[in-house]
């Protein structure tokens, strides 16, 4: 008996093989479809019936997340009464692997009564799908991985690959970028990177634990503890002249002339990094932060008056990255 391995290689290279074959095959009736694709003033619908179906709900997703407006319908559920989600402006994506699915074929003569355009994705141009639609993408496989040759597997495979090279050609001709695809992806981590404001993020001022510089270091140790943040804003006439963190603190301990009794403003870190624009990207904002080793980035109006700080570990906690991936 063979190991599962092997089963799992033979599986690989039959699918592989079906996705090379179907490449020599991609020509007039895909630009059709694409063209008709691009040409909608409304949706495309996606529709299909068991493995035909959950592939094509895949598809619509995909599609719908890089500019094309698009929706999974079940032909069943079209059938009764859901036809009515399909408008003049509209056009359908029909899948099944025979061309022949009852569910299917049923629901192409009320499509037809819209007079919208019908992209089929069958094995045959001449199957009963293939006659109803206005351009055929042939998903036909030599043979489907499954050793008894019943369960869809190759043929589901391929479909999926060719909804993806739909949604990579539509992307190219429309010019979809990643701010677009961000749009439609707000929580996603592309999304937070392109759109999610460092405001978001400000601790504003009334709740920044904040000394003047005259402040003896032993009073100044109380007041960085209660505020929870690590950091002490320094000011000195209303203006900010310096910050004192945990590493200030370590720092000055080593040093012989270390005493509670001395002013912050002997200890502190002075001129610290600021920002006076809270409204950056909070990508960038972290950028800025590690980029400098700071945890607390000083948020100033022109005249360095405090308007707030925002913090590394609030940036973290939202899964905020400045990598670019």
């Amino acid at each position: 008996m063979k190991s599962a391995s092997l089963y799992a290689k033979e599986t690989l290279e039959i699918e592989a093989a079906a996705l090379l074959a179907s490449k020599d095959r991609v020509g007039e009736e895909f630009e059709k479809a694409v063209d008709l694709i691009l040409s909608l003033k409304g949706k495309l619908v996606v529709i299909g019936i068991g493995k035909s179906g959950h592939i094509g709900a895949k598809i619509a997703a995909t599609l719908a997340s890089t500019g094309t407006s698009s929706f999974f319908l079940h032909p069943s559920e079209a059938m009764h009464g859901d036809l009515g989600m399909i408008s003049k402006d509209d056009g359908v994506l029909a899948i099944s692997y025979s061309g022949s699915s009852e569910e299917l074929t049923n629901l192409l003569p009320h499509i037809k009564n819209f007079n919208i355009p019908i992209i089929a994705m069958s094995r045959s141009r001449e199957s009963t799908l293939g006659q109803f639609s206005d351009a055929h993408i042939d998903i036909s496989v030599v043979k489907e991985a499954c050793p008894l040759g019943v369960a869809p597997t190759a043929s589901t495979t391929l479909t999926l690959a060719l909804g993806d090279a739909l949604a990579v050609a539509l992307i190219e001709l429309r010019g979809f970028k990643k701010e677009d695809f961000a749009k439609f992806h707000p929580a996603g981590a592309l999304g937070k990177r392109l759109y999610l404001k460092a405001n978001h993020f400000l601790i504003p001022k009334d709740k920044l634990p904040t000394v003047s510089e005259e402040r003896l270091l032993k009073s100044a140790i109380v007041t960085m503890s209660e505020g929870k943040l690590g950091n002490i804003v320094v000011e000195k006439d209303g203006k900010v002249v310096g910050v004192f963190s945990d590493g200030d603190l370590r720092r000055a301990l080593l040093k012989d002339e270390f005493s509670f009794d001395n002013a912050i403003g002997d200890v502190m870190t002075r001129d610290p990094f600021v920002i006076s624009e809270e409204n950056i990207l909070a990508v960038d904002a972290l950028k800025i932060i590690e980029s400098k080793k700071i945890q607390l980035l000083i948020v100033t109006d022109k005249e360095s008056r405090l308007i707030g700080a925002i913090h590394i570990h609030d940036l973290i906690a939202a899964g905020i990255d400045s990598e670019n991936k």
